[in-house]
């Protein structure tokens, strides 16, 4: 019989910045965060530090740096590898979903592993393809029921872990955070790396593929970028607040940061049963109510936006028939609001087969449909042609892998890459036969305006 995770109680916030603004200052501390009270969502807030293992994998090659000692490098399949560190296994806690394990980010170039893929697009973003912290503890909060826990491995004494905690003074160490000069950010204005000229050119592209019979549907993004100073998490605190998500996230590395407001899971697994939710179909939201139940209306109804929907999820339910059976859809075409755009959102799910693991669905499905196109390698050769520079991070994936044998991992939409002093944000869209070549430019920016608008009025060079 599997041992069981040690759990106590902590004190709950309404906000767990109170927790992360403890956690700031200890080594590789990360936050897988629901956007709570904003976003109503999402129920969990995971976050931990000091992992015993950090795994880095860049092109062929990983490198497995465990605490306090030499790292090894290896040029084994990553997952595997990430297999291969997971801790034994333990039996899963009833409310709490993350029982120790794996968290941090899997980058859209990982696809280049499972993949065979031209190599077009520069590289010019050195954070690596995969980073992964393999923690022994992690505070958990649950806001549906306005309760929090530390979760530690059953070999781990969780009481002197818990006054560590408690001595950082959560209701303080938010106050203190945002008060320290060290954790100030300046940022100048975003500049966008493709003309308008230049995204309709690779639109009418796309759509000579299209009409060619090359596939079905290619997700295009742009990227715009700008230089920065200082602490990236001051970036994601107020992002945070601007746009409310229930898959975001905040990791911060040696050479920068992920900074992740998603609105979209990419698969969950619980218990044997996995779920993913694609979103396709996208409307701007408005400042006048009528005019905004507009836009959510049309959206519902538009039959473009639907049948664009409906390619993505059966890609996906091929993808999850690889390593489940029983596939299903029980929500088409659900609406969804955020903040700055209504979403089309379907749900297709499948029950694991007893020969597959987490790892065995997550690769059977990376990189996300949703962010690739139809069908899916053709669409990341299309990709790979167009956008002048690689995704990294962007259209990847962030989230966990649990010790009880559960995941739960986003799709990196609405992300940021923090890099060598400069910040990188992407908008991009499905392409379809009857795509209008403006209308899709416009959504790019939509879909991350907010993004942009907040850091510069929040944190501008100028101000």
């Amino acid at each position: 019989m599997r041992p069981s995770p040690r759990v106590c109680s902590l004190p709950y916030f309404v906000d767990s910045a109170h927790w992360f603004a403890c956690l700031a200052d200890w080594e590789a501390p990360v936050w897988l965060d629901s956007g709570h009270p904003g976003s109503h969502y999402g129920r969990f807030d995971i976050l931990a530090a000091e992992p015993h293992t950090q795994l880095t994998c860049r092109g062929t090659h990983c490198d497995i740096q465990p605490r306090g000692q030499p790292s090894e490098r290896r040029e084994s399949s990553p997952l595997d590898v990430v297999r291969e560190l997971m801790p034994a296994p333990l039996s899963p806690l009833a409310e709490i979903p993350f029982a120790t394990g794996a968290i941090g980010y899997f980058g859209y170039d990982l696809a280049r592993r499972l993949e065979r893929l031209p190599e077009q697009a520069a590289a010019d973003i050195t954070l690596p393809d995969l980073w992964l912290g393999f923690y022994d503890w992690a505070v958990v909060q649950d806001h549906q029921t306005a309760q929090a826990y530390l979760v530690t491995r059953p070999e781990q004494d969780i009481e002197p872990l818990r006054a560590r905690l408690l001595a950082q003074t959560p209701e303080k160490a938010l106050e203190n955070f945002l008060e320290e000069t060290g954790n100030r950010f300046i940022i100048n204005t975003f500049k966008a790396e493709l003309s308008a000229d230049s995204y309709h050119k690779k639109l009418d592209r796309i759509l000579d593929y299209i009409h060619a019979g090359d596939c079905y549907q290619i997700n295009l993004a742009q990227r715009f970028h700008a230089d920065y100073q200082g602490n990236p998490a001051r970036a994601f605190l107020a992002l945070r607040q601007a746009l409310p998500s229930p898959f975001s996230g905040f990791i911060p590395l040696a050479d920068g940061a992920v900074v992740s407001l998603s609105p979209e899971r990419f698969i969950a697994l619980h218990d044997g049963q996995a779920e993913t939710r694609p979103i396709k179909g996208t409307a701007p939201r408005r400042s006048d109510p009528e005019a905004d139940r507009a836009e959510a209306q049309a959206l519902a109804q538009s039959a473009k936006n639907r049948a664009e929907n409906l390619m993505i999820v059966d890609l996906l339910r091929n993808d999850l028939s690889k390593s489940c059976h029983n596939v299903r859809t029980p929500k088409l075409f659900e609406l969804q609001s955020f903040a700055n755009v209504h979403h089309l959102v379907s749900t297709v799910t499948g029950e694991l087969n007893p020969d597959a693991d987490a790892l065995t669905l997550l690769g059977g499905s990376f990189p996300g449909g949703s962010i690739t196109g139809a069908p899916k390698v053709r669409a990341m050769e299309i990709i790979e042609e167009l956008e002048p520079v690689r995704r990294s991070v962007y259209c990847g994936s962030l989230g966990y892998l649990s010790a009880d044998g559960n995941m739960d991992t986003s799709i990196a939409i609405r992300t940021l890459v923090c890099n060598q002093g400069r910040i990188y944000c992407w908008g991009g869209g499905g392409i379809v036969a009857d795509s209008e070549p403006e209308s899709e430019y416009e959504e790019s920016w939509n879909k991350v305006r907010v993004l942009m608008e907040t850091l510069e009025r929040e944190f501008s060079d100028k101000a």
